[in-house]
């Protein structure tokens, strides 16, 4: 992928770019701090784009937590010492700009315009530049803190999370940076194309909010809050949740009758036979359910229930996961990570080390 000369990109691939990867000769600059803008763009890192991460002399925060959580967010890029404080730093970023495509920037709306990194700020240095802002809740949203875990819990995530009379609950991971960081890099990716420069605002809330679709959609049309049921159940889908077996617990989503049908005659549970039944009965049927899964075990159920196409799954740890799956390890320099989830026809991700700091000079 290449610029033309109208400014639109190219399909075809610059080769001698990154390695030919689907986004070989796209040139991205990053301020990013943790999570949601370091991971953004190592995914277009691992697609071939060159990354280089605009670092101050103390190095990105993310450095301080451990070696291998910057590695899992930054291999394959660059790093630049600059001062984006002194009038050094800021010639030395508008000549960056010049030679760039994109820069995507994770911090508080006040530190982005008062480091001068919005399209406004830089157009003067490219016409054709996309500012990406991630930021908690826009750029005109102020600077109210705004980490993963507040924006789950402001949003109705945590709310709706866990056992009905249990507390509040969050996921294991972080799942708002997470989504937000692919969900910046989609934005980033479609200005690009589009060969116009812009300012891009992608903010935390609006992500996870956005992730609620199906939940928001049903309060809005009738009134229907979402509420949390035992086993993580599924607000339409019966049965659809985590069960309790003789050894372990199981994941068993059936979506539709065929489903139903094929699940019932291996478990020997009769009736309920249309979706609309299985969701007016569901108590019933999750009784009926749960009364035959406990007759063998989770690993046995879904040794029995996948090979008649049954959505059924074992309850794993990310050990187990991991044994189970090593084609999902790959090897960036000293580090082992999880490789990138985007497979393209034709291309090997080439996984580079997480970079040193300043190797890439001033």
């Amino acid at each position: 992928m290449r610029m033309r000369a109208d400014g639109r990109v190219s399909p075809e691939p610059d080769t001698e770019a990154t390695g030919g990867g689907p986004l070989a000769g796209i040139r991205i600059l990053e301020v990013g701090t943790m999570l949601a803008g370091p991971y953004a763009t190592m995914m277009l890192a691992d697609l071939g784009a060159e990354v280089t991460k605009l670092e101050p002399a103390s190095g990105e925060i993310s450095r301080q937590v451990s070696d291998t959580y910057f590695a899992s967010l930054n291999r394959g890029k660059r790093s630049l010492v600059i001062d984006l404080t002194s009038p050094e730093g800021q010639q030395r970023l508008g000549e960056l700009v010049a030679e760039s495509h994109a820069l995507l920037v994770n911090l508080k709306p006040s530190a982005i315009r008062r480091l001068g990194l919005t399209f406004e700020a830089l157009r003067r240095w490219n016409e054709r530049i996309v500012c990406v802002a991630i930021t908690g809740f826009g750029l005109d949203g102020g600077d109210d803190p705004a980490f993963d875990y507040v924006v789950q819990a402001s949003t109705g995530i945590a709310a709706m999370t866990g056992d009905p009379d249990g507390p509040p609950t969050l996921p294991g991971y972080s799942s708002a940076d997470n989504s937000t960081g692919l969900t910046a890099a989609l934005g980033l990716l479609a200005q690009i194309v589009s060969g116009r420069g812009g300012q891009v605002d992608v903010s935390l809330y609006d992500v996870m909010l956005s992730q609620l679709n199906y939940h928001a959609a049903a309060y809005l049309g009738t009134g229907a809050e979402p509420r949390r049921r035992p086993f993580g159940a599924h607000s339409y889908y019966v049965p659809a949740q985590l069960f309790p077996t003789a050894e372990g617990h199981l994941a068993l989503f059936i979506t539709h009758d065929g489903f139903w049908k094929t699940f019932a005659a291996e478990a020997g549970v009769g009736g309920f036979e249309t979706m609309a039944e299985r969701a007016s009965r569901r108590e019933e049927v999750l009784d009926a359910v749960t009364a035959a899964l406990a007759t063998d075990t989770a690993a046995g159920w879904q040794n029995r229930l996948r090979p008649l196409g049954i959505p059924a799954a074992a309850v794993r740890t990310l050990p187990e996961a991991l044994a189970a799956t090593p084609e999902a390890i790959i090897t960036a320099g000293d580090f082992r990570l999880i490789r990138n989830p985007i497979k393209v026809a034709g291309y090997e991700h080439v996984y580079g080390p997480p970079p040193v700091l300043g190797e890439a000079g001033r």
